[in-house]
């Protein structure tokens, strides 16, 4: 059974390809969510969403917690500010997930001397991509 998690973490074509080469990790898609301006956003009219990876996985193989790390330690989310196109955040699917993306973030927070810019939102939409943003072909690391 595949899991859902979406994540923004500044432009999306590098986190597609890291997260992509986590096992356990099935499927990537870049898109834009988070904004609240009309749906249908594209890479030439944003409005205020931000371009994030979604992601599929296998929690029997990676868990989201190993996802969130992966999401710490891949970005500054001291630099990515709130809203618009290159925002951190962590768009939750679950209650489950926003409950350990917040602890994640109490967590990290101690190391730094402010406090992170990263929001942790309920996923509303997700507008996939332009499919030139997108890659060829399904990630599947079982063969």
């Amino acid at each position: 059974m595949s899991t859902h998690a979406t994540f923004a973490l500044g432009c999306f074509w590098c986190p597609d390809a890291q997260f992509s080469s986590l096992l356990g990790v099935t499927r990537t898609r870049v898109g834009y969510c988070g904004g609240t301006k009309p749906a249908s956003p594209t890479y030439k009219n944003l409005g205020n969403h931000s371009e994030c990876v979604q992601i599929d996985f296998d929690p029997q193989r990676i868990t989201y917690r190993e996802l969130l790390k992966a999401f710490w330690s891949w970005h500054d989310p001291l630099s990515q500010y709130g809203e618009g196109q290159y925002a951190s955040a962590i768009f939750y699917h679950t209650d489950e997930q926003r409950l350990e993306a917040e602890e994640s973030k109490r967590e990290r927070e101690r190391h730094y001397a402010r406090p992170l810019q990263t929001r942790i939102d309920k996923i509303k939409d997700f507008t996939r991509a332009e499919e030139y943003h997108q890659k060829v072909r399904v990630v599947d690391k079982d063969v």
